[in-house]
């Protein structure tokens, strides 16, 4: 994809960068030539990025091209609000206190060229807020307050504030930029699009290990995606790419609603998109959803305090109780007599104003339904731990889960599929994963997860090959859709 500088004047630019054709703003507007190219990258120096200045257009309209613009609209809006920017830069909490610990003052200020600082010791940070601000040449501003260390401001830097001295590193950062840039490109050159895969190397639990990861880019490989595993410090990075793919455990009051939030805004095919996060992530919300919809469930009860000592009567013990952002078992309680009842629900309501109460239905496994743009992707039997009655149960620090059984759809009884199914439309068209109970002739919903698990080795044990690559050929259409304002057919 090749790169275009974007300035307010030549005429007063005062950088030379090898190697890189750098034009006027003026031009990039209103040349035809420019509106009609394809895969550019634009790098924005003009001097200001408020709202309707050349700064601004330059990157509203890359956009609009289907250009790559660095800034992008979207970090141009949030480097504009303290609370957002504070929020963002959450995650460089450790750095921060690394990196200023020695400053002796009460307010410091960062100038940031493609990434990089001219005192090598704030290396780490530079490259971190860089990261998270995809502006080339950016100024942070920072705060202590009490001996913490926060981000008062990011924003840009004008040609002309930068200081003569400095000049020849801006050059020598830019083309060390641009020329590392260009590696990664040259491995995509037979791709179409690009599509990052957010996922954290730390983590318990996560809905893909690392072989799904693996066979996910092989997948998007086969279909001419590139395909980046990428992680929560490349939350500046996203407008690079065509599509999101979640691959954390996500929740709202987290980075991966962020990222999802911001990937939904530069308009790129994301999943698990932000409001499928919001509605799965509280099961008071999807408890009224099925009721409303007539979507069968065991008995269940949104519990509140003036309604909790009607939990027994309505319910009966044992009861299940559930935290409303409760997942992987994990927030979810049995209680079998009155005064356990009565102590888990009062810590529960210290937490939350609403909780959960279920009927509890004993079976030997779940079904979970996998679907995907509204129509059914696979179904597993997950079975509950030997002599537990979830799938995952607690010994001492040691996790012991039961078997995962994938079933053919045709061999899935039509009630559970059916509910399944039902039950995710109501949600949206993303990726989600149906935990229904199969008692008798009946079907009930348990719940509905925005990202379910697709881990090698065990969900992908019937489909094989061809489960990743009906995941990716989704992205792959839906890309080209929004590229193309038609239904397109595969390469």
């Amino acid at each position: 994809m090749p790169n275009l500088i974007v300035v307010d004047s030549l005429k007063t630019w005062p950088l030379k960068i090898p190697d890189v054709p750098i034009i006027a703003a003026r031009d990039y507007l209103t040349d035809p030539q420019y509106s009609e190219l394809r895969n550019l990258k634009v790098f924005n120096l003009c001097r200001s990025y408020r709202y309707q200045s050349t700064g601004y257009y330059v990157s509203l309209l890359a956009t609009a091209r289907g250009h790559k613009a660095f800034p992008s609209i979207m970090t141009i809006q949030d480097m504009k609000t303290v609370s957002i920017v504070r929020i963002v830069a959450e995650d460089l909490e450790d750095v921060m206190e690394r990196n200023l610990r020695p400053v002796k003052t009460s307010k410091f200020t960062l100038s940031i060229y493609f990434g990089r600082n001219l005192a090598k010791r704030y290396e780490e940070l530079s490259s971190r807020l860089f990261r998270l601000f995809q502006a080339p040449l950016l100024r942070a501003e920072f705060i202590c307050d009490d001996g913490v260390w926060k981000v008062d401001s990011v924003g840009p830097i004008a040609a002309n504030e930068i200081p003569e001295s400095h000049q020849d590193f801006v050059v020598d950062s830019a083309s060390r930029f641009f020329a590392q840039s260009r590696l990664p490109r040259l491995r995509r050159a037979t791709t179409q699009y690009d599509l990052a895969i957010l996922f954290d190397p730390t983590a318990e639990r996560p809905p893909s290990n690392r072989r799904a990861l693996g066979r996910f880019a092989q997948a998007a490989k086969r279909l001419r995606l590139g395909a980046e595993l990428i992680k929560r410090e490349d939350f500046g990075r996203l407008a690079e790419f065509d599509a999101l793919f979640i691959r954390e455990t996500t929740a709202v009051n987290h980075h991966t609603y962020r990222f999802a939030r911001r990937a939904a805004a530069e308009g790129l095919v994301v999943i698990d998109d932000p409001e499928s996060i919001a509605k799965c992530s509280n099961k008071v919300y999807v408890a009224e959803l099925m009721a409303r919809h007539d979507i069968p469930t065991p008995r269940t009860m949104i519990v509140h305090r003036d309604n909790k000592d009607r939990i027994h009567a309505e319910i009966g013990l044992p009861c299940i109780l559930k935290e409303p952002d409760s997942s992987f078992s994990q927030g979810v309680f049995r209680t079998e007599e009155q005064d356990h009842l009565d102590q888990a629900i009062e810590r529960l309501l210290e937490k939350s104003d609403l909780v959960i109460a279920q009927e509890y239905v004993p079976t030997p496994y779940d079904w979970r339904i996998c679907v995907l743009d509204n129509e059914p992707l696979f179904a597993c039997r997950y079975y509950m731990a030997d002599g537990h009655w979830q799938v995952v149960r607690m010994v001492g620090h040691r996790e012991q889960w039961g078997n995962v059984e994938p079933v053919p759809l045709d061999l899935v009884p039509r009630t559970v599929l059916s509910t399944g199914v039902r039950a995710a439309r109501l949600i949206g068209d993303g990726f989600y994963g149906v935990d229904v109970k199969q008692f008798g002739k009946k079907a009930y919903l348990m719940e509905i997860n925005d990202n379910p698990n697709v881990d090698a080795g065990y969900d992908d044990l019937l489909l094989g090959d061809d489960l990743y690559d009906r995941i990716m050929r989704v992205f792959l259409t839906r890309i080209q859709k929004k590229k193309n304002g038609a239904a397109p057919g595969t390469p």
